[in-house]
């Protein structure tokens, strides 16, 4: 089992509506999807760009892990993620190898997937999202 290719690259904003128009301006074309995803406390924008996807992630409350990276860190990239064909299957590699897993089990995200993330420390520095999608 490997990583599969990136899903999306995740940028944390402070406010959407303004994000949506410089990334339409951007990118040239509008977003494909909008989604509240409540259980996380954000709200999400998904744009194509060629055969690659950007999600664009604002906070629904303080207490969310978007608006916390906002606080400390600013506005900009917050994951990269990965397709993945068996999600608890890699979760179990990574472990294996030594990565820390945010999640015990799997837990449904955006755009019909279900996710999980690996903590920064064992990234350099970079958080790292498993995607599976939803059958």
């Amino acid at each position: 089992m490997a990583l599969g290719k990136i899903e999306h690259m995740g940028i944390a904003v402070k406010d959407l509506g303004e994000a949506e128009i410089r990334y339409t301006q951007l990118l040239g074309t509008a977003p494909y999807k909008r989604e509240e995803v409540e259980s996380e406390g954000v709200i999400t924008l998904f744009f194509r760009a060629g055969d690659n996807k950007i999600e664009l992630l604002q906070a629904t409350r303080p207490d969310s892990a978007i608006a916390r990276f906002v606080e400390k860190k600013g506005e900009g990239l917050h994951h990269i993620a990965y397709d993945v064909q068996d999600i608890e299957a890699e979760m179990e590699r990574l472990r294996n190898e030594g990565f820390t897993i945010l999640n015990e089990t799997p837990k449904p995200g955006a755009d019909n997937k279900m996710i999980c993330f690996v903590h920064p420390k064992d990234t350099h520095g970079v958080l790292t999202e498993l995607c599976m999608e939803r059958k």
